[in-house]
């Protein structure tokens, strides 16, 4: 078939697409699998084998998400319920310092959700806002937008949160590498758009604590009732998968194939074993140790699993999506449009991010459809690893952007800081906004050096 068929058979998938889940409202695992097949079909692939290009899409996929999402949802579980969160706020906030409240919750937010879903983390630490906001007489944006910012970084650039792991699965990408760019390129992004922007706009919007929400509503009843984990064991706990992943990457590079010691740490240090490892001592230390029955924790881990298995059934579909486009060729055709055009593949990413991401709201299903057509791209092309690495946080990047109110994060922030559409919009949406375009600057930086 010719480049232009595939190139318009690709674009007039995307635009189904999007009319199914916004117009139409369609879940996006079932509207995901339906564009597949038709874009297999009208491909040209031969109809008995479009049954197994998806279950080779989906499987080959699920075999590593599955794995990864669903231990790191235990994790965080557990660190959510055995008061591990709130511990690592406290301890920061009272290390900082009220006068130094705005970097207290950036960094509150980047360790927090790094194993804590986006509204679980925004939901446990909005009352420390509201008690700084009566405390201060400030605008509640001036601590809130911090607060935010470092969520919104670690929901989007971090594993083992969904859709950095979701992009990493789909496009290849080496976890670690993700890891390392996400923290160099997330990192400055968090301040930028929550400690500089959260100034200016605080000084531009003054609301106070809404008056519908109270700190009461939003504090577990059950805090209290069992001892506490220590700072040091939580931090240690989270930080355990990141760096055995990162140790594993770094022996790729210093140490030979051959030897015995990298083997060891290849197998320590794949996300599998690190978030196995790091699960097993979140259930002693802050399971066992702290007074929780062995009853209860089976109940933690299996309460985590309730919202996770749609994420991984979209993710699973996003495989599909770009094992459709791989077996009809658009992935050849991808490669030689962005040659000719001299286009970097990091902006790429971003751009067809931001598309989806305007378009339908959701970041996660933003991440997985654009990976789902980068695939192809990076399969097809010779990229390296810390490349790859460079374009998933590129996507991750495209689908933070101009979150406004079709996506349920919009929603979310305005209820809980009691603003009206349009200060959210200048709040919340220019945030996320400078987060994304921040941190491609910084991967685009960086791949010029790749």
């Amino acid at each position: 078939m010719s480049p232009v068929y595939l190139i318009l058979l690709t674009a007039s998938s995307i635009l189904l697409l999007f009319f199914l889940v916004m117009y139409v409202r369609l879940q996006a695992f079932i509207a995901l699998l339906l564009v597949s097949i038709l874009v297999a079909i009208f491909g040209g692939v031969p109809i008995g084998e479009v049954a197994q290009t998806i279950n080779d899409g989906m499987g080959g996929t699920l075999g590593y998400i599955a794995v990864v999402i669903g231990v790191g949802t235990m994790l965080g579980e557990i660190i959510q319920v055995s008061g591990g969160a709130r511990k690592i706020a406290d301890t920061i906030i009272q290390t900082f310092g009220e006068k130094r409240a705005q970097p207290a919750l950036t960094l509150i937010g980047i360790i927090v959700a790094i194993p804590v879903f986006f509204e679980v983390a925004l939901i446990l630490f909005i009352p420390l806002v509201y008690d700084l906001t009566r405390r201060s007489g400030k605008s509640i944006l001036y601590y809130g937008i911090p607060l935010v910012a470092g969520i919104a970084v670690a929901h989007a650039f971090i594993p083992p949160t969904p859709g950095p792991v979701a992009v990493a699965s789909l496009i290849g990408a080496d976890l670690g590498w993700v890891i390392l760019i996400g923290l160099i390129a997330g990192i400055p992004s968090a301040i930028a758009g929550g400690i500089f922007f959260g100034t200016f706009i605080a000084g531009k919007i003054h609301r106070g604590v809404p008056d519908y929400m109270t700190v009461d509503e939003l504090i577990d009843e059950k805090s209290g009732e069992r001892r506490q984990p220590t700072f040091l064991m939580v931090v240690a706990i989270i930080a355990l998968p990141l760096v055995l992943i990162l140790l594993n990457t770094t022996s790729d590079v210093i140490l030979a194939d051959e030897s015995t010691l990298r083997q060891w740490i290849s197998f320590i240090g794949h996300p599998f074993t690190a978030l196995i490892l790091a699960v097993l001592f979140a259930f002693y230390f802050l399971g066992t140790r702290l007074g929780f029955t062995a009853e209860e924790i089976q109940r933690v881990a299996t309460k985590s699993m309730e919202p996770v298995g749609m994420i991984i059934l979209v993710t699973g579909a996003g495989g599909v999506f770009g094992q459709v486009l791989i077996t009809t060729g658009v992935g050849d055709v991808l490669v030689e449009l962005i040659e000719t055009t001299n286009m970097p593949v990091i902006l790429f990413g971003f751009l067809v991010a931001t598309v989806v991401r305007v378009s339908q709201g959701s970041a996660t299903v933003s991440m997985v459809t654009a990976a789902g057509l980068m695939a192809p791209i990076v399969q097809t092309g010779d990229f390296s690893a810390p490349l790859i690495g460079c374009i998933t946080i590129a996507i991750a990047c495209g689908a933070t952007v101009l979150s406004h109110v079709n996506d349920s994060g919009f929603w979310l922030v305005s209820k809980l800081m009691g603003l009206t559409e349009k200060e959210t919009l200048y709040s919340w949406t220019i945030m996320e906004t400078i987060i994304g375009v921040t941190g491609l600057l910084i991967v685009l930086i960086i791949g010029a050096f790749l």
